[in-house]
């Protein structure tokens, strides 16, 4: 489904445009879906991501379309595996000419989607700590004890080190990331973000837009709050007018 040509959606009005801040996640069954929401979003919408949901009904088609029409685009992979299958995965999806890629945040893994992307303009983000993980579910993956926001900052001071772009973290962790000698020129974009009066739905350690800007946060993501509106266009000039 074809989209109609917007003003002001090139990646280089997208960096000084507030609207650039907040990523729509496109957490819908397929492309056809996925281009219909763009559509109704219209000119309040440059920046989308693309997830794992989307993959085997037309997501990186849909991600082509979205490029070719000055949108920016966030692939939410979550890559992981042996360095060297990451390099080769992270080489053929650069090819796309995409914004944002996310990683797990192990540093052999970062250090391959890092090498993977060089030479490109894609962004390795490395995920920290899912933002619907609490400390139980930690405890049930046998991930080493301790406070959750502590461990999200020290895997992103690492990622840092192992050359990530940006790292995705919790908005409760953003202020203590950002604080990091590490992140600076670095990104920090936040999932588990809801506006306000918003259900949480599965997200344990959710802020709104914001809180999460506020807090030191480049961009947001959020899905659902947009996608299940009647008028996404109208939910998204909410979520901008919360920002700071």
């Amino acid at each position: 489904m074809p989209l109609a040509a917007t003003a002001q959606t090139t990646a280089t009005a997208t960096q000084a445009d507030p609207r650039g801040r907040v990523i729509v996640a496109l957490d819908v069954p397929d492309a056809v879906s996925a281009l219909d929401l763009v559509k109704r979003i219209g000119d309040e919408g440059v920046f989308y991501k693309i997830g794992l949901g989307m993959l085997t009904t037309g997501g990186l088609a849909a991600a082509m379309e979205l490029k070719e029409h000055g949108k920016r685009v966030f692939l939410d992979m979550k890559l992981f595996d042996i360095g060297a299958t990451v390099e080769a995965a992270v080489k053929r999806l650069a090819g796309f000419e995409l914004d944002f890629l996310t990683v797990h945040g192990d540093p052999h893994v970062v250090r391959a989607a890092v090498e993977g992307a060089s030479g490109t303009d894609l962004k390795i983000l490395a995920v920290t700590v899912l933002t619907s993980l609490d400390r139980g579910d930690l405890d049930a993956a046998m991930i080493e004890a301790g406070d959750i926001g502590a461990i999200g900052t020290e895997r992103a001071r690492r990622a840092f080190d192992a050359g990530a772009h940006g790292v995705i973290a919790s908005p409760h962790e953003a202020a203590a990331i950002r604080a990091l000698p590490e992140a600076a020129g670095r990104l920090i974009v936040t999932p588990g973000v809801r506006p306000a009066g918003a259900a949480m739905d599965d997200q344990k350690r959710a802020a709104t837009p914001g809180e999460a800007i506020r807090a030191g946060a480049d961009h947001i993501v959020v899905g659902r709050p947009v996608w299940r509106a009647p008028d996404p266009a109208a939910a998204m000039r909410a979520i901008h007018a919360e920002l700071p």
